[in-house]
């Protein structure tokens, strides 16, 4: 006669397989993480500044102007320029939607100064109270 061998239920869990899952999403992360950069590039003014204090919680409309007077929104479609009238408009429905987002002017160094002011009054007249000027901290 022989002996049935009975298995016992194994109570401790395999790790292993989770480990690698984990890694691979690790890796997939660090390679992705810095293509994901936002934004219009443009040329920034250095200036003296301190930086801005960011809550976890806090929103910000960014609005860009190329060196070639384009203008643009970090509204999801980043590449394509809107013309002037848009972004007040789109500016006045997120911040009557939002009134606590805070809107930034990313403007090109090159850019003459009356372009940036004509920015920033279709912002004000859209409702904005407070806009914020990006620049690059200084070197020395």
């Amino acid at each position: 006669m022989s002996k049935v061998a009975r298995r016992k239920p194994m109570s401790e869990i395999n790790v292993v397989p989770y480990i690698d899952v984990m890694l691979v999403l690790l890796v997939i992360f660090m390679v992705t993480a810095p293509l994901m950069t936002q934004g219009i590039k443009v040329d920034l003014p250095n200036a003296n500044s301190e930086a801005i204090d960011v809550d976890s919680d806090q929103s910000f409309l960014v609005v860009s102007i190329k060196s070639d007077g384009s203008y643009y929104l970090n509204t999801g479609d980043e590449e394509t320029p809107l013309p002037l009238e848009a972004i007040g408009e789109t500016t006045m429905k997120i911040i009557s939607a939002n009134p606590a987002v805070r809107v930034l002017v990313e403007g090109d160094q090159s850019l003459p100064y009356g372009v940036v002011v004509t920015l920033m009054d279709e912002l004000q007249r859209a409702g904005v109270e407070g806009i914020g000027l990006v620049t690059e901290p200084s070197s020395g």
